[in-house]
């Protein structure tokens, strides 16, 4: 029998369209979606950092008998930061694009 109750889904960051009108009213200031979609990402990152470490340990400590459970954490765990570091560098070039636009 296969189980699938070790795999994590990464949570995929709520995009900037499918904001409702009365999120869009309950946030006063735009740092505040920007902040939001950011921590989320960062809270991603941390969970699979954490599973992948619990994943080593109890591979280590021989508690785990299928060893591709680690190899699966550890493949979450770099997607989890490529994504965030992907998204950092897209906020990067939107900043500089309407800093050129301001000049």
């Amino acid at each position: 029998m296969i189980t699938t109750d070790f795999i994590t889904p990464i949570q995929i960051p709520q995009s900037l369209g499918s904001i409702t009108s009365a999120q869009k009213a309950e946030q006063t200031e735009g740092g505040s979606l920007f902040k939001d979609i950011f921590g989320n990402m960062i809270g991603n990152v941390q969970e699979a950092e954490e599973n992948l470490a619990q994943q080593q340990y109890m591979l280590a400590t021989g508690q785990i008998d299928d060893v591709h459970t680690l190899g699966v954490a550890a493949s979450e765990a770099q997607l989890a930061i490529d994504m965030l570091v992907q998204m950092r560098n897209k906020a990067v070039e939107a900043y500089n694009e309407l800093m050129r636009i301001t000049l």
